[in-house]
């Protein structure tokens, strides 16, 4: 079974070092919550995840959950690992404390996601989408609704999903069937079929509360007339306790690739009762106050796999023999395979990319805890505007990257990483998911060059170029080299963001060609940016912790080196257009 230690120093040195947003530091909420108090809640986060999660992995690929009588069974230890998982309140660390929640930022909760995703993708996933629910509920019910059903979430007694997709949709929701029929007591009877329902259905909470989007009767065409509905499994009566099971069974379970121990079902509503959340015909609206936050939290699933494929890479690596590197000079001897340049480079390479991706999530969700709570409206809303750019780079960057990750983990292996003994392959299947759901790469590109570059804010790409250079001036000669490297990828990214919404408007195919090609550039632009800010700190206070510095010193400088020139590879295909690719006759 693969090893996995939590990188709790790394995930500290941010929190100490580089929560550095002004207005962050200006939140009332968070002056309690100090570097002492999240070095003891990561300290007990590893132990749950190393200790109780990691080997549910195993147990879970190997075990699926089951359908059986119309009851979904969950992998073996699992219903004993989230009774100790809700015990110890993870479920209810960043919810609202008026709720039962811990009232944590998110920059210590996504310290907690991504340990989670490295220990066990598939368990983690029947809280996630729970999280996810609170959070639509919290910002658009009653309080009525809030108070009935939001407590018992946060415990993590009865968990939530996320349901959107059908058979005849699946990004396109303009297109679903889900009927919603007006009750006399002003209540919904749900009328539709739901597939790939993530945790649509299990055995580890009393209730489960799904959040699904439907038409009324009167509903106009397309998205315009889609609202959005609370369904319970299991009818809630007035005094808060459950009552009989709602019109909602499962049709079946999706045999799938990897995250085999999470259940995806399809849901089948035969006139369930429902309550609506929100305005009439502003259900899509709604339900993106969950996505949006799930998109992140997809990319940071990506990041976490690829720490724990990264982990165990570098472990085989030393110590696993194999050939002569380069430098030896004994006879008939075989090298650790870490004494190879090649080996070398692709270790350096995830770790490259794994510590910008943290540092760029924290820088991220300081912004997130500004758009959400700062009580100047300009400032939240310019946050707001970052975090909406960001959301596609960091749920598409950081899930590719973890195909490649995986990918290298694997073939560190050799043929080791291709059979099921090590759990390498594993991590390869696990994640294979996440470049797809919540939206696929191509579409969270798409969604970057024509909806988030600019909007009735303004030039959303120029604000964070601003923000960027003025986040990365130093007077210190040791970063100067970086920032004049960084700044020539910067105008990079300026020239193709200019390219881009110039073409916006009557070259939409060539826009469209080069959306991946913009979002990689984009991503790429902001790792450095992270790693310029890491740097920043590492000349400062090396003399603090030489060995911890010298090593962040030497990966920005890969990164920078072997790393960020991809940025420049992408911008020079993508100017090329698409007059090619849209004439190209296929046979």
């Amino acid at each position: 079974m693969p090893s996995y230690t939590a990188p709790v120093e790394d995930m500290m040195f941010l929190f100490e070092k580089l929560r550095d947003n002004k207005n962050y530091n200006e939140l009332e909420k968070y002056k309690e919550v100090s570097p002492d108090l999240v070095k003891d809640i990561l300290d007990q986060a590893a132990k749950i995840n190393q200790n109780l999660i990691l080997p549910l992995a195993k147990a879970g690929d190997e075990n699926p959950a089951i359908l059986e009588n119309g009851v979904v069974r969950t992998p073996p230890g699992y219903k004993e690992a989230y009774q100790k998982y809700i015990e110890d309140g993870w479920t209810s660390l960043s919810c609202d404390p008026k709720y039962g929640g811990q009232g944590m930022p998110r920059t210590v909760s996504a310290f907690f996601d991504e340990m989670i995703s490295s220990a066990s993708l598939a368990f983690k996933l029947y809280s996630e989408l729970t999280l996810g629910a609170y959070n639509c509920i919290h910002h658009h019910a009653t309080d009525e609704i809030k108070d009935k059903y939001l407590p018992k979430m946060v415990e993590g007694r009865w968990s939530g999903t996320m349901c959107l997709t059908e058979p005849v949709c699946g990004t396109d929701l303009g297109l679903l069937k889900t009927k919603a029929v007006e009750q006399p007591n002003g209540t919904y009877k749900i009328t539709g079929q739901k597939i790939f329902i993530t945790s649509g259905d299990h055995d580890l909470t009393e209730n489960i509360i799904h959040l699904v989007i439907a038409r009324t009767t009167d509903a106009p065409k397309g998205t315009k007339g889609i609202s959005l509905f609370l369904v319970p499994k299991f009818i809630v009566k007035d005094d808060g306790t459950i009552g009989s099971r709602n019109g909602i069974s499962t049709g079946s379970i999706e045999t799938k690739m990897g995250i085999k121990g999470s259940a995806t079902c399809v849901l089948n509503f035969d006139e369930a009762a429902g309550i609506m959340i929100g305005p009439k015909n502003k259900g899509l609206s709604q339900m993106f106050t969950m996505m949006n936050l799930e998109r992140i939290v997809v990319g940071i699933q990506g990041l976490g796999i690829s720490e724990i494929a990264y982990q165990n890479s570098l472990s085989y690596a030393k110590e696993r023999k194999q050939g002569k590197s380069n430098n030896n000079s004994q006879n008939g001897n075989a090298d650790l395979i870490i004494e190879h340049a090649d080996i070398r480079k692709t270790l350096l390479n995830m770790k490259s990319i794994i510590e910008g991706e943290r540092a760029l999530c924290f820088w991220l969700s300081q912004q997130t805890e500004v758009s959400l709570n700062h009580n100047d409206q300009k400032i939240k809303q310019e946050a707001s505007d970052m975090v909406s750019l960001m959301t596609p780079v960091v749920k598409s960057l950081f899930s590719d990257l973890g195909m490649e990750i995986t990918s290298d983990a694997m073939q560190i292996f050799g043929g080791y990483g291709y059979t099921k003994d090590q759990g390498i392959e594993q991590f390869y299947r696990d994640n294979r998911i996440t470049p797809i759901y919540e939206g696929t790469n191509s579409v969270q590109a798409a969604d970057l060059v024509f909806r988030k570059l600019s909007n009735k804010n303004g030039n959303i790409i120029n604000k964070f170029l601003d923000t960027v250079r003025s986040e990365t001036n130093s007077n210190n000669e040791k970063v100067k080299p970086f920032i004049d490297d960084f700044n020539h990828y910067l105008n990079i990214l300026k020239k193709f963001s200019e390219w881009t919404i110039e073409r916006i408007e009557n070259k939409k195919d060539d826009v469209s060609a080069a959306a991946n090609d913009y979002l990689k550039t984009l991503g790429y632009v902001s790792l450095a940016f992270s790693w310029i800010k890491v740097l920043n700190v590492s000349f400062k206070d090396y003399q603090e912790n030489k060995k911890f510095y010298e090593d962040k010193i030497n990966t920005a400088k890969f990164y920078f080196d072997k790393v960020l020139p991809r940025a420049e590879q992408h911008y020079k295909s993508a100017i090329s257009g698409s007059s090619n690719i849209m004439n190209f006759k296929f046979n």
